[in-house]
Order: structure tokens, then C-alpha cells, then sequence
């Protein structure tokens, strides 16, 4: 293969995620404002990372969700469930109509995941801090067994302030666990305001370095810097993974980039009738080649 063919392959690669990822943010949107509850602000952070992993990087069959080669992956911050919701139903886990039912009473999508409700969604996850630990459970399941499946982990920043998370982060070095990635969706915002100022979690490479792990930083909104780092992590070996992935909370929607108030609350009628608008005028300026929000 010549490098012109590379290149087309990798344009077409990021062409189908950023796509993927702008439906992700319309269904984010929708479904919390149908809901009247839910956390918006660090779904639409994670959007372009989620794609990324839904619709490239993870090996999975969603009409066989259960197929033991499956890659695993553990959405750690658990109220973030909106934007796991939208990668599983676009990528055909479920019916698209189900996103609509969010929250309510009898249905499939729950606040949290739920792993026992929704097809696709590996473990409950809410409690903050505990994700890591299972993803770890698993890796080292995999490594038991020979298997090849790989696990991914996405945390949030003002998550990682929790002491379980180090616990994790020690025995994911310890037991040299290189087939485990994990990503921290490094927005800078928590439900209390600035985490840095709520509880810093910095020098957080320099922290996960001293750990163990093998770092890499990058644009979580610059959807080919993350496909990179997502293949280069199947060419470590003796470690685990971390990929800061710094993004904007509200990412999309100009009243709630960078906003606290929106991690956990859902946008009136009036706002999701904009907030659909900005996010359609931006991929029309992607398309003509301007600068999107």
C-alpha cells in the first residue's frame, strides 16, 4: 500500500468518526432535554473520544453483544451514560427510538448504565472512582486466559481526585496490564466548579508516569490526534496506557462550552432548538471547509 492510499484510508477513518460524533452530540441533546434531567456537559466532551473508540477502535458485534472476543469497555464516569447511549444505538445495539426514553420509568437507559438493562454496556457504573478498578479486573482476566480483546476505560478528570482510582492505576502497572487503556476526559470542570480549584489533579502526566504507566497527550476534539494515539497503544508492551485527552465541557453548544452549570442539567426546549442549530451550522462550516465550533 502506497502512502496515498494510507492517506485516503486514514481520511476516510476520520471522516467516519467525526460524522458518528456529530449525531452523537444531536442525540446527547435530544435525549436529555426529552428527559428533562442528565449530564449534557461532559457527554458532549466526550463525544469525540467516544467515537473514536464505537466507531473504530473497538472491536465488537453489536448483534452478538455478549461474543466472548469482544474489546470491553467501562465508562468509569457513569453520568455521562448519555453519550454511551448514543455510540450504542448508532452502532446498532439497539433502536435509535430507545434514546428518547431516557430516564424514564421501565426503560433500558437508566441515569447510569446499566449492564443488566441495555445491550452494550459491560458493568454499572455511577459511583465515581470504580471504574478503573474493573477495568482492570478484566485486562487481567484476558491475560489469564490468553485472550487477545483488549479493555478501554474513559474518566473522568474531577474523577481521578478519587484514592481508588490510584489503587487501580498501581495494579494496572504492577501486573504489567499493556492490553488496558485508559482515558481521562480532561474538560477541567466537576459539579463543583474548577478542578483545579476543587482538588487539583495535577502534574496528572507526570502522576501516572510515577505510576507506571505510559502517557500520551492529546486534542480530545482533534478526532485523527486520537485515532493515533488509540493505535499506537496496541504497539506498548509491559504497561498500561493512559490517554489524557484534553477537551471543553459543553463541547458544541456555545452556552454550555465551559460551563459548570451544565454538568448536570438539561436544556429547555428553547435552548436544544439552538443548541441543534449551532451544532448543524458547524458541520456545514466542517463541510466548506471553515472552522466549526
Amino acid at each position: 500500500m502506497d502512502l496515498t492510499s494510507i492517506t485516503q484510508q486514514d481520511g476516510a477513518r476520520v471522516t467516519r468518526v467525526t460524522r458518528a460524533a456529530h449525531e452523537m452530540r444531536l442525540e446527547i441533546l435530544r435525549m436529555t432535554a426529552a428527559a428533562g434531567s442528565g449530564h449534557p456537559g461532559g457527554s458532549l466532551s466526550a463525544a469525540d473520544v467516544m467515537a473514536c473508540l464505537y466507531f473504530d477502535a473497538l472491536d465488537l458485534r453489536p448483534a452478538d453483544p455478549q461474543w466472548p472476543g469482544r474489546d470491553r469497555f467501562v465508562l468509569s464516569k457513569g453520568h455521562a451514560a448519555p453519550v454511551l447511549y448514543a455510540a450504542l444505538a448508532l452502532r446498532g445495539f439497539f433502536p435509535r427510538e430507545w434514546l428518547l426514553t431516557l430516564r424514564k420509568l421501565g426503560s433500558p437507559l437508566q441515569g447510569h448504565p446499566h449492564m443488566r438493562a441495555t445491550p452494550g454496556v459491560e458493568v454499572s457504573t455511577g459511583s465515581l472512582g470504580q471504574g478503573l478498578s474493573m477495568a482492570c479486573g478484566m485486562a487481567a482476566a484476558a491475560k489469564l486466559d490468553r485472550a487477545n480483546w483488549r479493555v478501554y476505560c474513559l474518566l473522568g478528570d474531577g474523577e481521578i481526585q478519587e484514592g481508588q482510582v490510584w489503587e487501580a492505576a498501581a495494579a494496572g502497572s504492577h501486573f504489567r496490564l499493556d492490553n488496558l487503556t485508559a482515558l481521562v476526559d480532561h474538560n477541567g470542570l466537576q459539579i463543583d466548579g474548577p478542578v483545579s480549584k476543587v482538588m487539583s489533579v495535577e502534574p496528572m502526566r507526570a502522576r501516572w508516569e510515577a505510576f507506571g504507566w505510559r502517557v500520551a497527550e492529546v486534542d480530545g476534539h482533534d478526532v485523527a490526534a486520537v485515532l493515533t494515539a488509540l493505535d499506537e497503544v496496541r504497539t506498548v508492551h509491559g504497561q498500561p496506557t493512559l490517554i489524557i485527552c484534553h477537551t471543553v465541557k459543553g463541547k458544541g453548544v456555545s452556552f454550555m462550552e465551559g460551563k459548570a452549570e451544565w454538568h448536570g442539567k438539561a436544556p429547555s426546549s428553547d435552548q436544544l432548538a439552538q443548541a441543534l442549530a449551532e451544532l448543524e451550522a458547524g458541520k456545514a462550516a466542517a463541510a466548506r471547509g471553515g472552522v466549526a465550533r
